[in-house]
């Protein structure tokens, strides 16, 4: 049977019908119109185009900047000890990031491991209740058991320090983009870049600049997570109650009055939501800055990569998950009591600047207790070894899952199958593909679903790739993009529709679902390359496992907000389970369905282009092998036209606002 929409649907679906949508949409969009003129386009620029430059991206298209990317880093080589802007400004930086970074850890050091977890217990309680301070509390406990105590307070100092760095500097770009139009416009595309370059690519230009070390690895870590507190802080000033600023400006307040009294007061759960997730983005660049200098526990992580240890890789990622843990849901707790009003968390006692003293009384009396035992970290005979049996049960599931398992195969097979049929044809046929060809098919896509500004957009992204050279690993790139991509998608929307059906599913995939998105990424490639041998199907399937998680989240968040009166309207129609979901459910929730795609795509790319580790090949090689060698030009123009695929991505995935209005067509 075919259910119609009930009325409090058919803003979501389009009209009375299911069957109606489809066609009313494509009037609305003008589909037809636009293939047709691209049609005609393709008719009259294609013979062109293939007579003068062939086939393949010509190369008096190409511009060669090797040149002077080389000349830069040879100047930045020869004066980083001697022109005055290293010597007078980026010198004393680096020198205050060394003196912040260890002066925390020293005092981290000094307050022992009971000091320590006491004070951060009790801090969590404060803000975030019992329940958060018990899981900060076996969180610390089980980094000491792990033997990880030394590496996650190194971890910890060089976090505080980032993430404080990282507010201010976020803060202050999201204040002025808050506060005016025109610096909101500089800054939109400024942060889209920074958010989509791959974190390999700021390593290169902060080591030329600060060597190995703390200050590049620092410095990198801000870069990357200062953008969502930039935008978040700018969101919440902007969308400001008009009502409650017009009143303030007619009592007289000043500009500055105004801020502090009226714009950042509404803003500030966007503000603690800002510190969430960059405190998220900074633990997010633990492993890749160990890569630059920074200890602690991606420095373990990444030892253990290179001698493909899942034990050893597994003990420091755990207490890095916990850590993340811990801290992302203090600071969401936070958020919804300031967003909802309530009082601070925890019993009478432990608010107020009562509580304040109380933790700096109790936290002090318990560092003195360790000191004077003699036991300012771990005790030894306290760890526990986890990395032989996590490696005897690693060697159990090679030997018994690599190869030779009847009818299924092995994970070898699976490999080799998923590379010859899948990949392989894919980077073979985007290769062969005529480079205008590619241009159309961009342009088709993101018109279709967009604006001709969207489609523009994505074809000079993909053109730029050409400009730069790198037309050629860029498809090969496409091709595990896309290939993970769909995989991800395929299993995300299957699985995030069984969790919005049960609850059940829902809460035993919650616990997992943070540990698989809290996880360095570095840690999947471990247990994939023992399982799948090193080539690009562990580079793709590395990339499913680190985009599925949110990819369910938002499929299942975007089904159970669905309005209920439309989903009861329909099931006293007869309708079946499946009904509701194909005819009420899926078109309902199709703004957290793209967005879903949208995450997935950012997502696969980030780990595609980190497998080029373990032989993923292609622009990930590129960025890997530029930061390796010192080549800034080979590293920079790969991470420049990975932004650009995410940037084509994004475009012929998302449909802009002024489709639904039928304009801008």
């Amino acid at each position: 049977m075919s259910v119609s929409a009930p009325p409090a649907a058919r803003r979501g679906l389009g009209a009375d019908s299911p069957k109606w949508r489809p066609a009313q949409a494509l009037r609305d969009r003008r589909g037809p119109a636009k293939l047709l003129l691209l049609a005609v386009a393709a008719a009259v620029l294609v013979p062109l185009l293939h007579a003068k430059y062939g086939a393949a991206w010509p190369s008096a298209l190409t511009v060669d900047v090797s040149g002077p990317l080389g000349k830069t880093s040879d100047w930045i080589i020869d004066n980083r000890d001697s022109h005055w802007l290293f010597v007078y400004f980026l010198g004393h930086l680096s020198n205050a990031v060394v003196i912040s970074v260890r002066g925390v850890y020293l005092l981290l050091l000094a307050l022992g491991w009971t000091g320590v977890t006491a004070g951060i217990t009790l801090l969590a309680w404060r803000v975030a209740g019992l329940r958060i301070a018990a899981t900060a509390l076996i969180s610390f406990l089980v980094s000491g058991l792990l033997g990880m105590w030394v590496p996650t307070m190194q971890t910890l100092a060089l976090m505080v320090v980032a993430v404080v760095a990282s507010v201010v500097v976020g803060a202050l770009l999201g204040l002025a983009a808050g506060l005016s139009d025109r610096l909101f416009k500089i800054l939109r595309p400024v942060l889209d870049t920074m958010q989509v370059l791959p974190a390999f690519a700021y390593l290169l230009p902060v080591v030329l600049v600060f060597g190995i070390g703390v200050p590049a690895a620092l410095l990198a870590t801000v870069i990357y997570a200062a953008p969502p507190m930039a935008r978040l802080t700018a969101l919440g000033l902007r969308a400001a109650d008009a009502g409650v600023l017009e009143a303030s400006t007619s009592l007289g307040a000043t500009g500055r009055q105004r801020l502090l009294t009226a714009r950042l007061p509404m803003a500030r759960k966007d503000l603690l939501l800002g510190v969430n997730q960059t405190i998220m983005m900074a633990l997010g660049m633990v492993v890749i800055a160990s890569m630059i200098g920074a200890a602690g526990l991606g420095d373990r992580v990444y030892q253990a990569l290179a001698s493909v240890d899942v034990g050893a890789a597994l003990a420091a990622a755990i207490p890095i998950v916990l850590l993340a843990i811990v801290m992302d849901r203090t600071t969401a707790a936070a958020g919804e009591r300031l967003g909802s009003g309530t009082a601070a968390a925890g019993p009478a006692w432990l608010r107020g600047w009562q509580a304040w003293t109380g933790i700096a009384v109790v936290t002090a009396a318990l560092a003195l207790a360790g000191r004077l035992s003699g036991s300012l970290v771990w005790p030894g005979a306290w760890v526990v070894d986890l990395a032989r049996p996590v490696n005897d049960f690693k060697e159990w599931m090679v030997d018994h899952l690599y190869s030779g398992v009847p009818v299924i195969g092995g994970t070898a097979d699976w490999a080799a199958h998923f590379t010859n049929w899948v990949l392989n044809p894919l980077r073979d046929g985007l290769t062969a593909l005529p480079w205008y060809g590619t241009l159309l098919i961009v342009a088709a896509l993101a018109w279709l679903i967009g604006t001709w500004r969207t489609a523009l957009t994505a074809v000079l992204a993909m053109a730029a790739i050409g400009v730069l050279g790198v037309w050629k690993p860029s498809m090969n790139t496409l091709s595990q993009v896309l290939a993970a991509l769909v995989v991800t998608l395929v299993l995300g929307f299957g699985i995030g529709i069984l969790a919005a059906g049960s609850k059940r599913l829902e809460a035993i995939l919650r616990p997992v679902l943070d540990v698989m998105q809290t996880m360095p990424q570095f840690v999947y490639l471990i247990p994939v390359v023992a399982l799948f041998a090193v080539g690009r199907a562990p580079a793709a399937a590395a990339a499913v496992v680190y985009a599925l998680p949110a990819v369910i989240r938002i499929t299942t968040q975007g089904l159970r907000q669905v309005d209920p009166a439309a989903m009861e309207s329909a099931q006293s129609l007869g309708a079946t389970r499946w009904q509701i979901l194909r005819q009420v459910q899926l078109p309902l929730a199709r703004p957290a369905l793209l967005l879903a795609v949208n995450q997935g795509v950012v997502l696969v790319l980030a780990v595609v282009i980190i497998g080029g580790l373990v032989g993923g090949g292609a622009l990930g090689y590129d960025v890997v092998t530029g930061l390796a060698t010192g080549d800034l030009a080979l590293g920079l123009v790969a991470g420049v036209a990975i932004v650009c695929l995410g940037l084509m991505l994004d475009r012929v995935t998302q449909p802009t606002e002024r489709r639904t209005t039928g304009k801008g067509a």
